[in-house]
């Protein structure tokens, strides 16, 4: 009778013990669930912009991600080209179908295209006969502007390398916002949006403003590389005589092995841009360039954007 006495407090016991241990499992599990415990802390990075989910952080350089099944992504170490500026780059080729990115996050940004939207206006202007070639011209107003070469009537060609704003903006009003939103969204341009089609009144000068500058219309680097190989690789509404027209007034270096064809552009605030392609060996590389440093904001410009450009093609 003791024994059996005995054998059942002991029965009692281990169902004790085993009922308070599964409450500390499940409150553990519980605590888990609501992240108030992790085995390993989880490091986070937080830009001026936005969060950073733990699953978009950049790989080490050297990895490689591999986004979806058609986009391949490499991660660079370009700091040396920029000199201790705030900026990114991507580059895309073509051949390899494979982009690299330094400060990815930064690539993935989607920002004002300012001066470099003149290469879709260019586009939009021929394909719709605003403009037919290099030499077309709008008419100047007589406008005294701070850029002396804006001050006459100018052709394509000029008002595309002096980043003539008036011109363009006669030729997108001319289009029309409705087959500029059209095209931009056949183009997957950034966020496509024109809604502030007038602009931001971010200059003084009515003429001066529009969607693409400093107001509704963005787009990231990664995005800008993406539509510059659509449109040159012939994936795109625009026509070959057309393409080549663009191509043609984009070019700023032949050397006689390589050229490089690009667009600058650039804000107030030490925002600058430079985007384009080289061609070489049979070869086509696409890259953006963008700059965002307020802190040196009076040394940043488009032509920074394209020296660090052509030194990294180099």
């Amino acid at each position: 009778m003791k024994k059996t006495r005995m054998k059942f407090c002991g029965m009692i016991m281990i169902l004790i013990l085993v009922s308070i241990s599964g409450c500390a499992s499940k409150e553990q599990s519980s605590e888990r669930e609501s992240g108030e415990i992790t085995e390993t802390p989880v490091k986070t990075e937080i830009s001026d912009e936005s969060p950073t989910p733990v699953e978009e952080q950049s790989p080490n350089e050297g990895d490689i991600q591999v986004a979806d099944s058609d986009i391949i992504k490499n991660d660079i170490d370009l700091s040396a080209a920029f000199h201790g500026i705030n900026g990114c780059a991507v580059l895309y080729s073509s051949k390899d179908n494979m982009y690299s990115l330094y400060n990815a996050n930064m690539c993935e940004q989607e920002v004002s295209p300012y001066s470099t939207f003149k290469v879709i206006s260019t586009l939009a202007g021929l394909k719709n006969g605003i403009v037919e070639d290099a030499s077309s011209k709008m008419n100047y107003t007589g406008e005294q502007y701070a850029i002396p070469e804006w001050n006459a009537d100018l052709g394509l060609r000029e008002a595309f390398q002096t980043s003539c704003i008036w011109y363009f903006r006669q030729v997108i009003d001319a289009v029309g916002e409705d087959e500029i939103q059209k095209e931009l969204t056949d183009l997957s341009y950034g966020n496509c949006d024109v809604s502030e089609w007038n602009g931001s009144n971010a200059n003084p000068i009515e003429e001066l403003n529009g969607f693409w500058l400093d107001s509704t219309l963005k787009i990231s680097p990664f995005e800008q590389v993406q539509v510059l190989a659509k449109i040159f690789e012939g994936d795109s509404i625009y026509n070959e005589k057309n393409v080549n027209i663009l191509k043609e007034i984009m070019l700023i270096q032949d050397d006689g092995t390589q050229k490089i064809y690009g667009k600058t552009g650039s804000g107030s605030e030490g925002q600058a841009w430079f985007v384009g392609f080289s061609e070489k060996n049979d070869e086509t590389k696409y890259f953006a360039i963008y700059l965002d440093d307020n802190i040196q904001k009076e040394n940043i410009s488009g032509s920074t954007a394209k020296e660090i450009a052509l030194k990294i093609m180099e």
